[in-house]
């Protein structure tokens, strides 16, 4: 069995596992895999694809929560307050430098695993994130284990589900990175929690960690995953006027564009300053534990925002497949084509000009034949093959030259489709489709990409199509619009 097929089985027997898990978990989520599938069967014939490789597995298909913020806001106290259980190390000053997935393990221990577990396995967010890495920060993809770790934990709270505690944004040092890996987590989850420290009363000192946590995010169509949350609120309960920190807080996150949405201020009761003034503390806790569990509301129904998260994320990879990915694809192999073919008549004219220029000057033509004295020659010696050997050089010679032009248009494309895919994250490896497609013959003569075709195009609208009843039937399932009670 070649590396191919092995790779080919190992992920539809990975997809196969996910569909039945699925049809005891969320059965219309089983439509989505079956549409990854049609997608990919495209990719494949397209060379958009590897075929150990899916576009399911660049989907997390648990619900996923992150936990983003300062170093110093709480954020390892917040989970294991949720968990009740004391799994992520805690402190004042920075303690984890690493992201940490937190995932449910039937083990009464917790157990932390290093990063090359999350990045050579589908089923977690970071699948060949060292990958990534790479390409943002050079060198650093082989480091996987400084940044990522993977923790369980046997919390009811937690099965089903996945956190991820970011380290702090303070630090310069692996910025890149960390902010390329903060961005990957951001698209992928289903709740995003920013923590901000209401210890720290000046947040204007903060501005570049608040426009990479709010600016960026409130033009996202997802904004409303996001909730803001002010940490450790109690340490303002000593304050004469208490109300003045969340007021610094509100005015910094306007400044950064952030005017609207739900704003939380809760602190830990395992770790809280005392409050001395009964009626202060009654206030400070009531508002606690409304905005607590209002979060921890949020954080229930992830189950219901992933299941609508990838529909939409099949939806979109299809989409952008249809109208970005393929295109352009389109685009470059007609440009490789006109222009290799263009170069090809160039240089053959060329030669002819210069033959007929030699030849005539060499009264090589008696008339419109071609005649001349080294062909007299090798006819009155009997060497016919000689003249043949020298027409097939002569056929090979122009194969050759065709290769070499071809290969000189792919490298100058090359640059150019490198641009056009940096600036957007598009579905498939483009590059790879190109590369496949200009050595074959069929792409110079069709001028199309291969693979791509009615029935191809006819796939990719069906999923587009299917879509919509997926959507459908997570509404009928979720919602009663009018008020019909569920059979």
């Amino acid at each position: 069995m070649s590396a191919v097929t092995a790779g080919f089985e190992s992920v539809q027997q990975r997809l196969s596992e996910l569909e039945a898990h699925l049809e005891q978990e969320n059965p219309i989520l089983i439509n989505a895999v079956q549409g990854f599938r049609r997608l990919d069967s495209v990719a494949y014939e397209l060379g958009l694809l590897a075929k150990n490789q899916s576009f399911a597995n660049q989907v997390p298909w648990w619900p996923l929560i992150a936990i983003l913020g300062t170093f110093s806001a709480g954020k390892s106290t917040f989970i294991n307050d949720f968990l009740q259980q004391d799994i992520q190390r805690t402190g004042n000053q920075a303690v984890d430098d690493r992201f940490t997935v937190v995932v449910y393990g039937g083990d009464e221990r917790s157990l932390t695993l290093p990063g090359v577990a999350l990045d050579s396995d589908p089923r977690f967010p970071f699948y060949q994130m060292s990958q990534q890495i790479e390409r943002v920060a050079g060198g650093e993809g082989k480091r996987i284990d400084a940044y990522l770790q993977l923790r369980t934990c046997r919390s009811e709270r937690l099965r089903g589900r996945i956190l991820i505690d970011s380290p702090g944004f303070d630090a310069d040092a692996q910025r890149t990175a960390i902010l390329s890996i903060t961005d990957h987590i951001i698209d992928l989850s289903d709740l995003v929690l920013v923590l901000f420290d209401a210890r720290h009363p000046e947040p204007g000192a903060m501005r570049d960690t608040l426009k990479h946590l709010v600016a960026d995010t409130m033009r996202r169509g997802d904004s409303s995953k996001f909730l803001y949350i002010l940490n450790q609120i109690d340490t303002a309960a000593r304050e004469d006027n208490p109300e003045d920190v969340v007021a610094a807080w509100l005015r910094a996150l306007g400044e950064v564009g952030l005017t609207t949405g739900r704003f939380y201020t809760i602190y830990s009761q395992s770790v809280a300053v005392p409050i001395p003034d009964p009626i202060r503390r009654q206030r400070f806790e009531h508002k606690r534990d409304r905005d607590l569990g209002e979060i921890y509301e949020r954080i229930a129904q992830v189950e219901i925002e992933r299941a609508y998260r990838i529909v939409a994320a099949l939806r979109s990879t299809a989409t952008i497949l249809a109208d970005e990915s393929i295109p352009l694809l389109i685009t470059a192999v007609k440009r490789w084509r006109m222009r290799t073919l263009l170069a090809d008549i160039g240089v053959i004219s060329t030669l002819i000009v210069l033959f007929l220029i030699w030849s005539i000057s060499a009264g090589h033509w008696q008339g419109l034949t071609y005649q001349p004295g080294w062909l007299t020659i090798l006819e009155n010696l009997g060497l016919t093959w000689t003249l043949e050997t020298l027409e097939m050089l002569l056929f090979i010679g122009m194969i050759a030259m065709h290769i070499g032009i071809s290969r000189l248009i792919t490298w100058s494309l090359l640059s150019w489709l490198k641009k056009q895919i940096a600036q957007e994250k598009l579905p498939g490896n483009i590059i790879d489709a190109f590369l496949m497609n200009v050595h074959r013959w069929q792409t110079i003569i069709t001028g199309q990409p291969v693979g791509w075709n009615a029935w191809a195009e006819g796939r990719v609208a069906k999923v587009l199509h299917d879509c919509e009843a997926y959507v459908q039937s997570l509404n009928e399932r979720f919602t009663h619009p009018s008020d019909t009670p569920r059979q």
